[in-house]
């Protein structure tokens, strides 16, 4: 069976999905060490948090997060102005990879949360472009 997927208004679901949601929040976060403890915590059993975990899915946490791939010159601090200018623009980092330098140069990979930005991500791109040690940057796919 193909699994489908339909966006919802949260308004018109039965409560216990937005209690699942909160579940898988808690346990994310750390905020519950267990899943007997988010599920309590969300007001749900334990039965309906597993009956559901796999199914629900908070659409707005997935749209908010970017690539930002960079090419940057092997020199020091240039990871670290790469981080500042995002910083800078109000997105909040969520991971970092970073190839080995190779012929003076490395790839980064930055995944950002856009929730917090004060401006767009283009507008943030051409900033971060404008950084000395920034070879070139771009959205990632």
């Amino acid at each position: 069976m193909e699994r489908r997927f339909l966006l919802v208004d949260s308004s018109v679901l039965p409560e216990v999905f937005l209690k699942v949601l909160k579940a898988k929040e808690l346990l994310a976060s750390g905020a519950a060490r267990n899943i007997s403890l988010a599920a309590k915590e969300a007001g749900i059993s334990r039965s309906a948090f597993y009956k559901y975990k796999d199914s629900v899915f908070d659409a707005e946490s997935s749209r908010e997060i970017i690539t930002v791939q960079a090419v940057l010159l092997d020199e020091t601090g240039a990871l670290q102005n790469l981080l500042a200018g995002i910083s800078a623009a109000g997105g909040s980092i969520v991971t970092i990879n970073q190839s080995t330098p190779e012929n003076g140069a490395a790839q980064v990979a930055v995944s950002v949360r856009t929730a917090t930005m004060q401006m767009s991500v283009e507008e943030m791109l051409h900033r971060l472009s404008r950084q000395r040690t920034v070879v070139e940057v771009r959205r990632g796919a």
